[in-house]
């Protein structure tokens, strides 16, 4: 399939170093992005856009999510950049629920932990949302890959 990210880059440069959690949670979204996702760029303006597979590179530069873009042969595609406004209340809510549930998993019943999950997948899924939003027009994702691209967006705001 060639709608998908092929390699992905987490540009961590002035990024506050990450818990263990932090760190583990974006290991996995990278290693369950890479398995499976499905990412696809519309034609703009009626020019042709390259086929995937794609390589990602995600970062923060003034201010701003970017996303830059190249061919699996590193041929840079485009890049786009999104305001981090509209994620800012979703990524904190998801922050504070997580401290929650990490600080569960260590001292409560498993009926307690169960609820708080429940509670941190049902924001999750909202910040999927805010990320299929903001991306429409520039590039198409399905939920599990905006579920996992939301993670890595945590992590680029993480401190």
């Amino acid at each position: 399939m060639s709608n998908r990210i092929c390699h992905i880059e987490i540009d961590e440069s002035g990024l506050k170093a990450a818990t263990p959690e932090i760190e583990q949670e974006r290991r996995v979204a990278v290693f369950d992005l890479l398995e499976e996702n499905s990412f696809g760029l519309p034609v703009r303006d009626g020019r042709v856009v390259p086929e995937g597979p794609y390589r990602l590179a995600l970062g923060i530069r003034d201010g701003r999510l970017v996303f830059d873009i190249a061919t699996e042969a590193a041929q840079k595609v485009g890049e786009f950049h999104l305001s981090l406004g509209p994620f800012r209340q979703v990524v904190k809510d998801y922050f504070q629920i997580c401290e929650s549930y990490f600080d569960a998993v260590k001292r409560l019943p498993p009926g307690q932990i169960e609820a708080i999950d429940m509670a941190r997948r049902g924001i999750h899924n909202e910040g999927a949302r805010v990320v299929q939003e903001r991306l429409e027009g520039k590039a198409e994702v399905d939920g599990d890959t905006a579920r996992r691209l939301f993670t890595l967006i945590c992590v680029l705001h993480w401190g």
